[in-house]
């Protein structure tokens, strides 16, 4: 299995290295994820462990299935539940917890998260349109323009690009190097910005990708 790890994306700050030099790097409060369930591919056609991330104190907003849910597997109540596809042989049981100690400085690694919700957008603003000349009465100023041939199809094709909902997307930013690992604190500092708002859950995986690239 990847190096992989869930946590809540804090804020945006700055890095100082030895040489002195500045780094704008994104704070993640990255795990413990302790792990909660354990898939097989014998029982459930595949191999995964099903891990949490931060522990849900009020206890009285969890329904019966989900009460039980952890009973069974003898886990704390979590607040978030997610799974990690695991390569076949891999030994995990429940209570195992995966941290930020197996990431290190110089790490390339994959962050995903939900982007920030923007609600109804229109064309220059979620496509980046250049939108039409702004004097001389054109009266095209923002609007989208032609969306389709008139005589034939006589209708609207399918994908075409138009004003509607904006972010709140599953958003991936790939090879963001590992700049700072504070194990003791579980915070993971890396370069760069990372999707979502201060807050939000994200995914840190380790990039096959960039190692691939970055050697």
């Amino acid at each position: 299995m990847p190096k992989s790890i869930y946590g809540k994306k804090l804020q945006m700050t700055k890095y100082f290295t030895e040489e002195g030099r500045e780094v704008s790097v994104t704070a993640i409060q990255a795990g413990p994820c302790p792990v909660v369930q354990v898939k097989s591919k014998d029982k459930d056609g595949y191999e995964a462990i099903q891990v949490g991330y931060e522990p849900y104190t009020r206890k009285k907003g969890l329904n019966k299935p989900q009460t039980g849910h952890f009973k069974k597997w003898g886990a704390e109540p979590m607040r978030y539940l997610r799974e990690i596809r695991t390569a076949e042989g891999e030994q995990f049981k429940s209570g195992d917890a995966l941290t930020v100690g197996q990431f290190s400085a110089g790490d390339w690694v994959d962050v995903t998260g939900t982007s920030k919700g923007k609600g109804f957008a229109g064309g220059m603003k979620r496509h980046g349109w250049r939108g039409g000349r702004g004097s001389h009465g054109s009266m095209f100023h923002r609007a989208p323009g032609s969306i389709g041939a008139s005589s034939y199809p006589s209708r609207v094709i399918k994908g075409m690009r138009m004003a509607g909902r904006m972010g709140n997307d599953q958003v991936t930013i790939q090879g963001l190097r590992v700049v700072f690992v504070d194990a003791e604190n579980h915070m993971l500092y890396v370069k760069g910005s990372v999707p979502g708002a201060n807050g939000g859950l994200v995914l840190v995986r380790e990039s096959i990708k960039a190692k691939k690239t970055k050697k």
